[in-house]
């Protein structure tokens, strides 16, 4: 049986980790009388309540992931009633408004925010090394090389064309 430590199942357990921390922040808004809202949203939702409407490739960069995961989000955004979605200048682009009941669900996101970030705060001090610095530093180590490029290093005939199954 493959030891649970080490790097070799480093994106199983990072997944377990943010599995556990949005776990408890989703009880939290469950708490709050808003079962079914998602952790990803607040940042979303923040990040128009400061800049106002705003494209998906805007709300990509202000909540730090990639156009695809920021498109998914603000689509079940749209279907739980949260955002609107209005074509841009542009035919491909979308541009995202916040709802009345977005708007009025602010003050306690608010809340929930800045309590969580100091939450958050204090588990970072029980540990060696900040989460968020080593995650920012991970984040820019696979921006330099990407993991593909990694495991090509070691293992070049796993990434050849044609080394698939075949």
């Amino acid at each position: 049986m493959p030891s649970v430590h080490g790097p070799a199942l480093l994106g199983t357990r990072l997944r377990h980790l943010l599995e556990l921390l949005d776990r408890d922040v989703a009880a939290v808004y469950a708490d709050l009388g808003l079962p079914g809202f998602r952790p990803r949203y607040t940042p979303v939702l923040r990040a128009l309540a400061d800049t106002g409407p705003a494209a998906i490739r805007a709300l990509a960069v202000a909540t730090g992931v990639t156009h695809s995961a920021a498109s998914q989000t603000v689509a079940q955004m749209a279907r739980d009633g949260l955002v609107t979605l209005v074509p841009g200048a542009d035919a491909r682009q979308r541009v995202v408004h916040l709802t009345a009941r977005a708007r009025s669900l602010l003050p306690i996101l608010d809340a929930e925010w800045a309590a969580t970030a100091t939450a958050a705060e204090r588990f970072e001090a029980e540990l060696s090394y900040p989460l968020s610095r080593l995650v920012d530093e991970a984040v820019a180590a696979l921006r330099r090389r990407p993991m593909r490029q990694r495991i090509a290093d070691v293992a070049p005939h796993l990434t050849a064309p044609g080394a698939g199954v075949g």
